[in-house]
């Protein structure tokens, strides 16, 4: 049982981390563009996902799921954090889109 809450707490850590660093790159962008996405929601963001970046919207409630957490390590992985084209998750858009259909439930 304390394995499993270490492990827990490690992948909090990390998740946290790798938030922050999305965000504070997102904020600079913002901040030089000066201006706000206007259709994305309070509690929501915006990634892009599949070949031809489409774009979502989801919830912030998403960034608990261990999936969705595999897919911004997939992220970092593959773009690191200083990718200027926004969050983008490397999977195809059937893929995210029958894992986001999941977590909504």
């Amino acid at each position: 049982m304390a394995m499993r809450k270490s492990n827990k707490l490690a992948q909090t850590a990390v998740l946290k981390q790798i938030l922050k660093k999305w965000s504070s790159l997102g904020l600079k962008k913002l901040q030089e563009e000066e201006e706000l996405p206007v259709d994305v929601p309070k509690g929501h963001f915006v990634v892009y996902v599949g070949e031809n970046r489409s774009r979502y919207i989801v919830p912030i409630s998403f960034l608990t799921h261990p999936e969705f957490q595999c897919l911004l390590q997939l992220a970092e992985e593959e773009f690191g954090f200083h990718h200027d084209m926004g969050l983008t998750i490397p999977c195809e858009e059937v893929v995210f889109r029958s894992l986001t259909a999941m977590l909504r439930c």
